[in-house]
């Protein structure tokens, strides 16, 4: 299962696991999910660089929002909207948790 974990400030917000709805390199689910956060991140730092700070590992995304601006916050809350989404449609491979 894919785990988003998003702090309650949402400064910092951390994606990992497997979907485990197919094999590797033919889920869908993690391609959807991949596919949304990168190009989040991507869209940040096109920005500006110093926005946001990332780590890529092997099954995990870690964001931490350095500067919360209207470009990082809507892009951010976007992300987080599409990830609901693929949450709902896929709730047995996705799940999203807020911290209170």
């Amino acid at each position: 299962m894919i785990k988003v974990n998003i702090s309650r400030d949402n400064n910092k917000i951390e994606i990992h696991g497997h979907s485990m709805y197919s094999d590797f390199g033919k889920d869908i689910v993690c391609a959807g999910v991949s596919s949304v956060v990168t190009t989040t991140i991507n869209g940040i730092l096109s920005f500006n660089k110093d926005f946001i700070s990332y780590q890529s590992l092997k099954d995990k995304f870690i964001i931490e929002i350095n500067n919360h601006n209207e470009i990082v916050d809507t892009l951010i809350k976007n992300m987080i909207n599409m990830l609901e989404q693929i949450e709902e449609d896929y709730p047995k491979n996705v799940k999203i948790r807020k911290e209170n």
